[in-house]
């Protein structure tokens, strides 16, 4: 069968694609930016790949009208402009777009949403599932509260926070309940509604059979990994400084703690299981989706993760945008030093950041991701997915990569720290010489005296960093 998924390079599309493809579908792949879309090798023959824009209604148009079935699995996580009106439209596109199409049904993974006062964030997921649901076609609507998996955005912040303090002295939302689920059972649950006509027109929640206080959460997973934590709930923690809490400490952006803490003061436990039971799934508990989600960090496994979406930064674009590295008007620092051994300082550049560091000067690397962190930028807690793989769309620490090729020996990185302009850094070889370039677009007179500013120390880093990397050989024996 032919199915449509939209975010195909999201947290959950990454996990859904290679289930489909092995279950004997072909899968359109709906993406904004194909350079961002990396599938498998063996996957390959299985897709087609399509790139639309679901706020360009005409894009649409290039999805194949033969198609079966549809998966809807796009949605922000802003805190910023009129997101949720945004986020109406592209549905409103979508159902438009299949009306014209063959597809029997819609799927939709969406928010519980069983309160009568909601949070911006979910009550834009349901004004999205309204709009699918009027569409010509069956429409299937899965609501979800916390994903855990590694790489979940709820997972990570669960282990941020348990991992880096003993002592947590924390906001009351904490003893707000909600009723989890393992991302494994979300995929199960995905494939086995697709063309099933026991759950057509319909919506349900899906959760494992634990109802858990976000601090019971916490604690739970203290007891895995055999930390003896505390926790304090006070009742004077504003809204306003709850977000920062969750900012300062976790990796989250600043405006996903702002949604998270909008989200986190409503209950979302599931009205009923029905849904388990007619697609025989037996949940996994929260415990046992934690320790699931280590074991996947543990073999290095993880498919996907949310740091990878450009929620993670608040900056949303286009690779093709800025691949090419600008000439006019830009300050360089180009170093250049010949190679020992070609192979090894590859491998040195694409293990480059995250728990490996930088190489030379960490201290000053972490120095400017504390900076950043303080201005409201990403700073370096993102650190990257994969310890040896990197693809173009990935994060690595405060820069997304934009063009990573291991035979060819070329690493392109585009910063989304806050600066006064643009910043790329590409690591490339030519004639057997290791040659590192870093490139800033300065916008006005501040991004002018931020270049000078920082060049002394451009000079002590960028000079230590190419040493390091082009001597590579004697630094991995």
């Amino acid at each position: 069968m032919k199915i449509v998924l939209t975010g195909a390079t999201g947290y959950i599309g990454k996990r859904l694609l290679p289930v489909l493809v092995k279950e004997g579908h072909h899968v359109i792949c709906c993406v904004r930016d194909v350079n961002r879309f990396h599938p498998p090798e063996p996957l390959r023959k299985n897709i087609s790949i399509v790139e639309i824009d679901l706020l360009d209604s005409a894009s649409l148009s290039k999805i194949p009208a033969d198609i079966d079935a549809a998966y809807y699995l796009v949605h922000s996580m802003s805190s910023e402009g009129n997101y949720s009106e945004l986020e109406k439209q592209s549905a409103i596109h979508f159902r438009n777009a299949m009306n014209q199409t063959a597809v029997k049904q819609v799927i939709y993974l969406s928010g519980i949403v069983n309160e009568t006062l909601l949070s911006k964030h979910l009550n834009s997921r349901k004004t999205v599932e309204v709009e699918l649901g009027k569409g010509n076609y069956h429409f299937t609507c899965l609501r979800a509260g916390i994903i855990i998996g590694s790489g979940s955005a709820s997972f990570e912040i669960i282990r941020d926070l348990v991992e880096k303090l003993p002592l947590m002295i924390t906001p009351k939302w904490l003893k707000t309940k909600c009723q989890p689920i393992g991302i494994s059972d979300v995929i199960a649950c995905l494939t086995k509604s697709l063309l099933n006509k026991k759950v057509y027109d319909q919506s349900f929640d899906i959760g494992c059979n634990d109802i858990l206080s976000y601090k019971e959460m916490l604690m739970g997973y203290a007891r895995i990994r055999k930390l003896k934590r505390s926790i304090l709930i006070v009742p004077v923690m504003t809204p306003r400084l709850s977000s920062y809490w969750l900012y300062f400490v976790t990796s989250t952006s600043y405006r996903l703690a702002i949604s998270l803490v909008d989200s986190m003061k409503v209950e979302v436990v599931c009205r009923d299981l029905r849904i388990m039971e007619l697609l025989d799934i037996t949940p996994i508990s929260y415990l046992d989706a934690i320790e699931k989600a280590f074991t996947k960090i543990d073999n290095n496994e993880i498919v996907s993760s949310w740091k990878d979406s450009y929620s993670s930064s608040g900056i949303s674009f286009n690779i093709s945008d800025f691949i090419k590295v600008p000439e006019f008007g830009c300050f360089k620092d180009e170093r250049s030093l010949a190679v020992n051994d070609r192979t090894s300082s590859i491998n040195r550049i694409w293990q480059i950041g995250g728990k490996n560091g930088w190489y030379y000067g960490n201290f000053l690397w972490g120095l400017r991701g504390f900076l950043d962190k303080m201005v409201g930028g990403v700073g370096l807690r993102r650190g990257r997915t994969s310890p040896t793989k990197i693809s173009a769309g990935d994060t690595l620490d405060f820069w997304r990569v934009l063009y990573a090729n291991r035979e060819e020996g070329r690493l392109l990185l585009f910063a989304e720290m806050k600066l006064p302009g643009e910043a790329w850094l590409e690591f490339k070889f030519e004639n057997n010489q290791l040659i590192q370039t870093a490139t800033f677009r300065p916008v006005g007179l501040a991004g002018r005296l931020y270049w000078y500013s920082v060049y002394p120390f451009h000079g002590f880093i960028f000079k230590g960093l190419v040493k390091k990397l082009s001597k590579a050989e004697s630094l991995l024996k």
